[in-house]
């Protein structure tokens, strides 16, 4: 496994120091509620504490700290391994295209340089991406997620050659994305709530003009689809110059279920908007979604957890 350095940590050792604490001096390697209860009692409260405070300077890092927790629990483990930068020839994981878009990353060390002020070499990175992911659903109007476990260890490794074969592509069919997530023991109806993410998400108009042109794909809605070519006027966009389309217009920092009413609507953005949509896999739970907002939320909630909670790095691992 490669070594690479975390943003914030300014010498080395210091991630080795924290990691060899958790080792000796916390103990438990599986995850549980309140797992900072002893070694830092405020640990959850200060994330929370400073999630908010950085929503409101910025509001979308809340968007931000959502598609964290997704990028760093489907590639190997929940790890924080997609923070590592790029360090002695390894790539970082934020090289990768599918990281295209992803951003504040820098706020990250913002949360961790509050946890250190109050107990050094303590709280994981890793949980940091899961519990800013918590706290930033309730800043984005979604459901409050009370059982996230807590206990993740961080990664010493980057996993970039992962990265294009474990997350999603924005051409990806819906069977893959169901593969790949009942892999993670995800099943059918968590996977279509935890898709219901897109409500708050975007599309950079390189991932979607294929839909356009040359041609637009008949399974848009024809005024739909004008306005996109609106928002993506050319066949071959400038991904330097971030034109995208959002997922929601109407409520597009709050996660609910517009997002199922508007696929159900055909105008989704991607391919795999229409797929879910229409499959008799999923079809059902959209539909379910679209109408009761409080299902979705239900299900979102159990979806986060159980993809937090996705093949945690443990102790012994750090040891192997």
């Amino acid at each position: 496994m490669a070594n690479a350095k975390m943003p914030f940590c300014l010498l080395a050792f210091f991630c080795l120091l924290l990691q060899l604490f958790s080792i000796f001096h916390i103990g438990n390697a599986e995850l549980e509620m309140n797992y900072y209860r002893e070694s830092c009692p405020r640990a959850e409260e200060i994330i929370r504490q400073q999630v908010e405070t950085l929503y409101y300077k910025h509001g979308n890092t809340a968007v931000s700290w959502l598609r964290n927790l997704f990028h760093d629990c489907v590639v190997k483990s929940c790890d924080a391994s997609l923070l590592l930068e790029t360090a002695r020839g390894v790539e970082s994981e934020q090289k990768s295209t599918r990281s295209f878009g992803m951003r504040n990353f820098k706020y990250v060390k913002v949360i961790k340089d509050a946890l250190e002020k109050e107990c050094p070499s303590t709280v994981s990175c890793a949980d940091i991406v899961a519990l800013s992911a918590r706290d930033g659903i309730v800043m984005l109007k979604g459901p409050k997620i009370d059982m996230i476990k807590t206990g993740r260890r961080d990664s010493r490794g980057s996993y970039l050659s992962d990265v294009e074969t474990l997350v999603p592509n924005h051409n990806d069919s819906l069977s893959s994305v169901l593969s790949n997530f009942n892999s993670m023991g995800i099943d059918v109806e968590a996977t279509v709530a935890l898709l219901g993410a897109h409500s708050v998400g975007r599309v950079h108009c390189v991932n979607l003009v294929h839909r356009l042109y040359p041609t637009i794909d008949p399974t848009l809605d024809p005024d739909y689809a004008l306005y996109l070519k609106n928002r993506c006027p050319s066949p071959n966009p400038d991904p330097n110059a971030v034109l995208y389309s959002r997922n929601d217009r109407e409520t597009p920092m709050v996660v609910d279920n517009m997002y199922y009413k508007n696929i159900m609507a055909h105008k989704g953005l991607l391919v795999i908007d229409d797929e879910l949509a229409s499959d008799p896999r999923t079809a059902p739970f959209v539909a379910k979604m679209a109408a009761d907002n409080g299902y979705f939320h239900e299900q979102f909630s159990r979806g986060v957890r159980l993809l937090s909670e996705t093949n945690p790095l443990t102790d012994l691992d750090l040891l192997s």
